[in-house]
C-alpha cells in the first residue's frame, strides 16, 4: 500500500515522455511484477514452418541507442535474418531495423551485422552443429528481458516441400481434434 501511494504521487508530479519511463518507475517500485516486463518485440513466425528446429539458445544483442529505440517501437524485421560465426563470435546478419525517426545527424544503417553475446560453451555447441551438413542458425524472436534486448536462436534444418505439407496436415488434424473435444466436453 505504501509503495502504491508513492508511485501515484510520483506519477501526478511528473509528466512522462514515454511508456518506457513509466515501466522503469513501475519496475523500481513493484519488482514482484517483473514478469510483465518480459515482452516480445519481434517474432519470426515463418521460421517454425520453414525449418525443423533442433536446439534453441538465448543471446544478447549489441545495438546502438537508436536501434534499441526503434526495435522497441516494433519497426524491426527478422524474416530474412540469419546468424554467421566468424572468429569465434556470432553475428546476426540482415536483421533489418528501420531508422529511428527522431535521430537526426546520425548515419543509420538498416542491415548492418550485429554481434550476439553468447557464452563460450554455447558458441562451441552452436558452431559444432552449424558445421554439420544441412544445418543453419536462424533467429526466432527478439524480446525484452529486464530492459535488455535478447534474441532467441535456433539450430535448424530446412524442410522440403513434402515435409511442409505434412506439417500443415498434422496441424489441421490437431485443430479438428481440439474442436471436437471442446464440443464434446462443452
Amino acid at each position: 500500500m505504501q509503495q502504491e501511494i508513492l508511485v501515484r504521487s510520483f506519477c501526478r508530479q511528473t509528466v512522462f515522455s514515454s511508456i518506457y519511463e513509466i515501466c522503469q518507475v513501475m519496475r523500481l517500485h513493484f519488482p514482484q511484477k517483473s514478469a510483465q516486463f518480459l515482452a516480445m518485440v519481434v517474432d519470426n513466425r515463418r521460421a517454425r514452418f520453414e525449418y525443423e528446429l533442433l536446439d534453441t539458445f538465448t543471446a544478447g544483442i549489441v545495438l546502438l541507442g537508436w536501434e534499441v529505440k526503434s526495435v522497441r517501437a516494433g519497426t524491426a524485421n527478422l524474416k530474412s535474418a540469419w546468424v554467421t560465426i566468424r572468429d569465434d563470435e556470432a553475428f546476426l546478419e540482415n536483421f533489418s531495423v528501420s531508422p529511428w525517426r527522431f535521430a537526426h545527424g546520425i548515419v543509420q544503417e538498416q542491415n548492418r551485422s550485429r554481434k550476439l553475446l553468447l557464452k563460450k560453451n554455447e558458441l562451441r555447441k552452436i558452431s559444432q552443429k552449424f558445421n554439420e551438413t544441412g544445418h543453419t542458425i536462424i533467429p526466432l524472436k527478439v524480446f525484452s528481458d529486464r530492459g535488455f534486448l535478447k534474441c532467441e536462436l535456433a539450430v535448424a534444418r530446412g524442410r522440403k516441400k513434402h515435409e511442409k505439407r505434412q506439417v500443415l496436415k498434422e496441424r489441421s488434424e490437431k485443430k479438428i481434434a481440439r474442436q471436437v473435444m471442446k464440443n464434446f466436453n462443452g
